[in-house]
């Protein structure tokens, strides 16, 4: 399947559920904001109403001048009688005071009333003055509760409603899944007679240009076929990972190659400084040396060559380094891109380096890009898996892959 229906509804519900979700949560923000100011307002209330009940008291005081005042207490409230210099006469309150002028004032979650007081006539007070703890606990509290609802919401629509609209796609996908499967098979059987027969016919017959032309149309052919079946099969099959003749392999591949390189006499060599087995799929390790061979021939020039290396770094890593002379790469940041052709009169659908991407991105391997325009270009591997030495298995041939792939057409 080439479009994965599941991540698509996954992505494109998250997309949706931020966007609306913003939409939504903006007047919130204003909702919240009222209700802060509502509480500030409730506050300021509530410390007048303290004030009003010590002032009743106090006015209750003065009718018995022989009794002994007892000043009112409140749980989440204490206050304070004050001099015009704002000296303390009594208070409740430990803590200085923000501002010395009449009004609502706050510090923090600390808010005050500062309220004058007729001269002389509550013991000798000027101001009376309040103090409380706000708390915006139930607001933030009703606010979560509330965006969370609404994004939980808006993400169970969203699946939803993805859901309903990516099934006629999904149908049309699996119907175009199967075709290309089918397709794909069909290619693969008259490919298999032509390559059969081409090799029967040079068996009986001098070569000649023509029939190279013909075979090496045939592995461009086998090359687009397996990233295609590769591109099928990618999220169907588990590949596993199997021990390789590193060295061995790649040179199957260069060889493979040579014949293609002789309609253009362009010289492919190979050089190993080292001979290594890692543990890696054969079937992943092929897309990643053919088509990047296979871009090299494609933007050589003709009677020019391509060097292969295999080497280690420094730090005992497998580098696998491809180059060649040709027209070099304008855009390399875009080599990967699925689709992106940096010629189009050139063959080719753009997928193959797209491939090698999504390989190396899952199997921990550094592709280095260094093309200068018109004078060649570098693709380096670096294999970050720690190389194995292990003579009681038998790596894997080329022909092993070539055997399993007929298998599986």
């Amino acid at each position: 399947m080439i479009v994965n229906e599941k991540q698509f509804v996954r992505k494109y519900s998250l997309i949706y559920t931020c966007i609306v979700s913003f939409m939504l949560l903006a007047p919130l923000y204003f909702y919240v904001a009222h209700k802060i100011n509502m509480q500030e307002i409730k506050t300021e209330v509530e410390l007048k109403s303290i004030q009003s009940h010590i002032i009743i008291a106090m006015d209750a005081f003065g009718n018995n001048p022989n009794s002994v005042f007892e000043f009112p207490k409140f749980n989440m409230f204490q206050s304070g009688l004050y001099s015009n210099n704002f000296s303390v006469i009594y208070s409740q309150i430990n803590e200085p005071l923000p501002s010395f002028m009449p009004g609502y004032h706050s510090a923090g979650l600390t808010r005050y009333l500062i309220t004058a007081l007729p001269p002389q006539k509550y013991f000798f007070a000027d101001y009376i003055i309040t103090k409380t703890i706000i708390s915006y606990t139930d607001i933030f509290l009703e606010a979560s509760v509330i965006a969370f609802g609404i994004i939980v919401l808006i993400l169970l629509l969203s699946f939803y409603f993805l859901n309903s609209f990516s099934l006629p796609f999904k149908r049309v996908n699996e119907k175009l899944d199967e075709f290309i499967k089918e397709s794909m098979h069909e290619i693969n059987t008259p490919l298999s007679i032509i390559n059969v027969n081409v090799d029967l016919f040079h068996s009986m017959h001098e070569s000649n240009k023509y029939l190279h032309r013909i075979k090496s149309a045939t592995k461009s052919l086998a090359t687009i076929y397996n990233d295609m079946d590769y591109l099928i099969k990618q999220n169907r099959i588990e590949y596993k990972d199997e021990l390789i003749d590193f060295e061995a392999f790649v040179k199957e591949r260069v060889e493979y190659f040579e014949l293609i390189c002789q309609l253009s006499n362009i010289t492919l060599s190979l050089v190993a400084t080292t001979n290594t087995q890692i543990m890696f799929n054969p079937t992943k390790l092929q897309r990643i040396v053919d088509n990047t061979l296979s871009n090299a021939i494609k933007f050589s020039y003709k009677n020019g060559k391509i060097d292969v290396h295999i080497d280690k770094n420094k730090n005992g890593k497998v580098v696998l380094a491809i180059q060649d002379y040709g027209q070099g790469i304008k855009n390399p940041e875009k080599i990967t891109n699925r689709y992106y052709r940096e010629y189009e009169h050139k063959n080719g659908f753009g997928i193959g380096m797209n491939i090698v991407k999504s390989i190396i991105d899952k199997s921990n391997i550094t592709l280095d890009i260094q093309s200068i325009y018109l004078k060649g270009s570098t693709f380096t591997y670096t294999f970050n898996t720690v190389p194995l030495a292990q003579p009681h298995l038998q790596p894997v041939k080329f022909d092993q892959i070539t055997a399993t792939s007929a298998h599986h057409g």
